[in-house]
């Protein structure tokens, strides 16, 4: 009977209807990815804890029923608005690659991945996120980022916005900061000494201290108004791309394990 059907993997298909679903109750698992559909109805289906509809056509997603909701990838899609206000279990969000200009997740608590890149994003508000530790949010159109309040962030990846500045102080557990191609005039990151990688190329920053970044293995800073770099403590490094910039002197005498180098 398929009301006692709790998981249906469906992805890759070429499925252009899904009319039926509804009648799925005990579903609790629905991965319709990677089809032709340009709607999907699964107000009925309030078990549903995880829910893949990404690489579709869809234009209008409704989960205000869906309470129970984890995980929700929605990516590659053609959506304008996505509520997930009704979804306080989120773990997991990933909306990237659709037409949002607004995203509100503040009433999403429990969230630890949000991805929500290539939108046309102008605002967005992660400071009731406390537990968020991976948010990529590049391809928008953001003009700032308020980080303050996620502490827990390991993976943060911004480029390509219009940012015009870029607090990371209370960011210590990061692991990766890309933030490319924004317009940051400086950036303060000796109290992320988790930093295994930093992107910032494409930007105003006028210095750049990576003194306490001992463990940095991939660092580009092209493209800025970088006049020196000093390099001394960063013995791990692998990776430098420091071109497009005013230096005169930099300093790589402990870098060792350096194998790219574009200067």
């Amino acid at each position: 009977s398929i009301d006692t059907v709790t998981s249906l993997n469906i992805m890759l298909s070429d499925i252009s209807d899904l009319s039926g679903i509804e009648d799925f109750t005990a579903l609790t698992y629905l991965n319709c990815g990677g089809n032709l559909l340009t709607s999907i109805n699964v107000s009925q289906n309030s078990a549903l804890t995880e829910l893949r509809c990404n690489a579709n056509q869809l234009t209008g997603l409704d989960v205000t029923q869906n309470m129970d909701l984890t995980e929700l990838w929605c990516d590659g899609n053609q959506l304008t608005n996505l509520d997930v206000t009704q979804n306080e279990n989120l773990t997991t969000l990933s909306s990237s690659s659709n037409q949002l200009s607004n995203l509100d997740v503040t009433q999403n608590l429990d969230l630890h991945f949000l991805r929500c890149s290539s939108n046309s994003l102008t605002d967005l508000d992660v400071t009731q996120n406390a537990i968020l530790d991976t948010l990529f949010c590049n391809l928008n159109q953001l003009t700032d980022l308020n980080l303050t309040q996620n502490t827990d962030l390991i993976a943060l990846s911004c480029f390509q916005n219009q940012l015009t500045g870029l607090d990371v102080t209370s960011n210590v557990n990061l692991d990766l900061l890309n933030c490319r191609n924004n317009q940051i005039p400086s950036l303060e990151v000796t109290q992320n000494t988790a930093l295994t990688a930093l992107f910032c190329s494409l930007n105003q920053l006028t210095t750049l201290d990576v003194s306490q970044n001992t463990s940095l293995v991939f660092l580009d800073c092209a493209s800025n108004q970088l006049t020196d770099l000093d390099l001394s403590q960063n013995a791990n490094l692998n990776f430098l791309r420091c071109s497009d910039n005013s230096i005169v002197g930099i300093v790589v005498s402990q870098a060792n394990l350096l194998t790219t180098l574009y200067c």
